[in-house]
């Protein structure tokens, strides 16, 4: 697969040591940035992520920042990415699963270097529900997510 990763300085030495763990499973991974001892803003690296997505030169991303937050709510303001913070492999399933996401988000701070390739592996491993199923329940909530109606009246319910 390819994979694109992006980090701020807080999060530079776990990026490191996840592209080469993915690399040598096989995965060709182009790394956004920053080098070792810049100090950075994590929107301008959430941005450069989320346009590699959104253009379709890799599969998936992954988003790292001191706590995950920042990096993932700046890709986030892509309407073609949908970047997921997690924590631990369950929640990674989920996002793919239901959710259909592009993007994986962790905070260095909160995840070790063993959770964080258990996240990537199941976020990887996992199909979205509604692969090839357009009419499907979460292929239509998907669908909306990059669309928003800007109207807090705009509610649709389902039987």
């Amino acid at each position: 697969m390819r994979i694109a990763i992006a980090s701020d300085h807080a999060a530079v030495d776990l990026k490191a040591e996840l592209a080469e763990w993915l690399i040598e499973e096989g995965h060709e991974v182009a790394d956004l940035g920053p080098e070792p001892g810049q100090s950075v803003d994590y929107p301008d690296y959430g941005f450069r992520l989320a346009e590699i997505i959104a253009e379709g030169t890799v599969e998936f991303g992954v988003a790292l920042c001191g706590s995950g937050i920042g990096i993932s709510i700046s890709v986030n303001r892509h309407p073609q990415v949908r970047c997921a913070l997690v924590s631990e492999p369950l929640s990674a399933a989920l996002a793919r699963e239901h959710n259909d996401a592009n993007c994986i988000a962790m905070g260095a701070r909160l995840v070790g270097i063993e959770m964080a390739k258990s996240c990537i592996a199941t976020f990887l491993d996992t199909e979205f529900a509604d692969a090839g199923d357009p009419a499907g329940r979460h292929q239509r909530r998907v669908g909306k997510l990059g669309k928003p109606p800007f109207s807090p009246d705009h509610i649709e319910t389902h039987q």
